[in-house]
């Protein structure tokens, strides 16, 4: 057998093994059921101190859902084949790095949310996920010192726009490919 064959031979079995392994890229998949086209995302409900939190949270996701490209998005519940309703039930704020004073110059932020994707033709659940906890690192932004959820996000608008987009990508793509 020539070096030239082996070489076909390999990679012909690499590639039959590789097609069998199960494997996909994440964003092609889709179990939903084929009639959801239209999918209703109401403004998600808001248990913490942090004003208009999920007013950015909701259209994030809702920008997520229309970005994917098959579903027509609605602000509401009526007129949908699906319904997602989510609620922020906590965020927190703590310093996860310092200087050598001792005074923090990075911080953890840490929210949860409750989540529910409905099929209403169905009257089913499809996916759920009762605590759902997005946590990211930001460094400290001018001004920030307290260990206050809300004034650290009003101060720096490109940590809300991080937690949005986390939790968007997270939620869509954990409802598209049943994770």
């Amino acid at each position: 057998m020539t070096r030239r064959t082996c070489l076909a031979a390999l990679g012909i079995a690499a590639a039959a093994v590789h097609a069998g392994c199960g494997y996909t890229l994440a964003g092609r998949g889709n179990f939903l059921p084929s009639y959801i086209r239209v999918i209703g995302i109401p403004v998600f409900g808001n248990n913490t101190s942090v004003y208009d939190l999920e007013q950015a949270i909701t259209q994030r996701v809702r920008t997520e859902f229309i970005g994917r490209g098959r579903f027509q998005v609605l602000p509401v519940t009526e007129g949908a084949d699906a319904v997602l309703v989510g609620t922020i039930t906590g965020v927190g704020l703590e310093p996860s790095g310092f200087n050598e004073n001792n005074q923090a110059t990075r911080y953890l932020f840490r929210m949860t949310l409750k989540l529910e994707f409905r099929d209403v033709k169905a009257n089913k659940i499809i996916w759920e996920n009762p605590s759902q906890q997005i946590d990211e690192e930001y460094d400290l932004t001018t001004g920030t010192s307290a260990l206050d959820p809300s004034a650290f996000l009003g101060q720096d608008r490109t940590a809300l726009d991080r937690v949005a987009e986390n939790v968007s990508r997270r939620t869509v793509s954990a409802i598209l490919e049943a994770f």
